[in-house]
């Protein structure tokens, strides 16, 4: 344990490992519009007056939240190029989490439409709105208030998952500190850095999750 109390080893891991930010925040910021854009579509199907419709969106949630992220991770990286599809390490991270992440913030956010109460769209369409127009305007700035708490931790989650990318040959923070540890055997020490880093960023998210929700609650 001495080791991890040196400077010079401290240092070092950290600079390395902190150069790997940029991949990480680059999955997570595309991951994070992807997700959320299918999600809030597959949710609006599952509200949808098509019954096919909702009963495949359904279907879809169902498989997608029962499949680990890493199987996914695994399955399009290396299992696709089988069927001629080749992505890359961040393609497929990108589509892992949106694939996964997608069906949670489909039911997150067809809860919160869900919590609106309707008189809210038809008064919108009696003021001579669209129903489109109802929703994005009306419905949709209310329902962020209201999944909001559940979306943050959502966020958070997918941070963590992130660090999966690692398996698809993607250089994130996790990848880069084995490859420290297969040329100083630091296991212990650097892990201990990663994990670190890691839990600065969860800290920093969380609370800037809740400075949004003070924000929204302060305006109404």
């Amino acid at each position: 344990m001495n080791a991890f109390f040196n400077g010079e080893i401290f240092k070092d891991s950290l600079w390395l490992l902190v150069q790997q930010l940029p991949i990480v925040i680059e999955v997570l910021v595309f991951g994070l519009i992807c997700a959320w854009s299918w999600g809030l579509i597959l949710s609006l199907i599952r509200l949808s007056r098509f019954r096919p419709l909702r009963f495949l969106a359904g279907v879809y949630i169902d498989l997608f939240r029962g499949l680990p992220l890493l199987l996914l991770f695994i399955f399009i990286y290396y299992g696709l190029p089988h069927a001629g599809i080749k992505l890359g390490p961040l393609a497929s991270g990108v589509l892992g989490i949106t694939l996964c992440y997608g069906a949670y913030s489909a039911e997150i956010f067809r809860a919160g439409i869900q919590a609106i109460p309707k008189g809210q769209m038809e008064a919108a369409i009696a003021l001579g709105l669209s129903r489109s127009q109802a929703f994005r305007y009306v419905i949709l700035p209310q329902t962020i208030k209201v999944v909001l708490p559940a979306i943050g931790n959502e966020f958070i989650s997918m941070l963590k998952d992130s660090s999966l990318v690692s398996t698809i040959a993607l250089s994130d923070i996790l990848r880069k500190g084995r490859e420290y540890i297969s040329r100083t055997f630091l296991s212990l020490e650097t892990m201990l850095v990663v994990a670190l880093i890691y839990l600065i960023i969860t800290l920093l998210l969380s609370r800037l999750v809740g400075i949004l929700e003070e924000r929204l609650h302060e305006n109404g």
